[in-house]
């Protein structure tokens, strides 16, 4: 695969995160302030079988209690319900997700992977900080700064290194188009990313930040 799908993950209509919560300091906690309070239009919708409402808004059970298919939805789930959830959300009409989620074994990335297969479901992660798509309002991700829209966008394999240019880019007002966790990389890889961005008229400039360089002919050849 290279950018099938991909523009329902950087132009998405509406969001759903499975894992919200309501604790603090909790990764789901994070990315559902960040959800809910970065601008974007479209419904965010939250899902966790714990919770009827978190900060006020309501929370399903499931995904096949969601209303209808999210464009992109957002995993911060232990490892083990992964590939499950993937293909409910393949199943509902789901085509594009973002899986937080660290810790997967081999087994469970596997397992994954063959569960978004039949719905060519494209995956950015798993373990990943999430995206971040300023232009639009939307923070999928568990950073603790959300980047002013710009026409930079950047893709990282370290969220680490992601979370300390944002706070570079705060102090020196440098704005972004899109921000990319990339983490394992089990599906999207920067080749795919870097060939969706080229194209993205949004965009004058991408800043990479790679440890490895996978499937290296296709990466190059999106380079070009």
């Amino acid at each position: 695969m290279t950018i099938r799908n991909l523009d329902l993950a950087f132009a998405p209509k509406s969001v759903a995160l499975i894992g919200a919560s309501p604790q603090p300091g909790s990764v789901g906690q994070t990315i559902t302030e960040n959800l809910r309070t970065g601008g974007f239009a479209g419904p965010v919708w939250l899902v966790n079988p714990l919770h009827k409402e978190i900060a006020g808004q309501a929370c399903y059970p499931n995904v096949g209690a969601l209303p209808e298919a999210p464009d992109l939805a957002v995993i911060a789930t232990p490892p083990a319900t992964v590939a499950g959830l993937i293909g409910e959300l393949g199943h509902k009409g789901t085509r594009a997700a973002i899986v937080i989620t660290a810790g997967l074994s081999k087994e469970q990335r596997q397992a994954m992977l063959s569960a978004a297969q039949p719905y060519c479901l494209r995956i950015i992660g798993n373990n990943c900080l999430g995206i971040c798509l300023p232009n639009i309002g939307l923070n999928a991700s568990f950073a603790h700064l959300s980047p002013a829209p710009g026409k930079l966008a950047m893709i990282s394999q370290s969220g680490a290194l992601m979370s300390a240019i944002l706070g570079w880019a705060k102090t020196h007002h440098v704005g972004f188009s899109a921000v990319v966790s990339m983490g394992d990389m089990a599906d999207v890889d920067a080749g795919d990313l870097l060939e969706f961005l080229a194209a993205d008229i949004s965009t004058r400039a991408i800043l990479l930040y790679l440890e490895s360089v996978p499937a290296t002919r296709k990466f190059m050849s999106a380079a070009r």
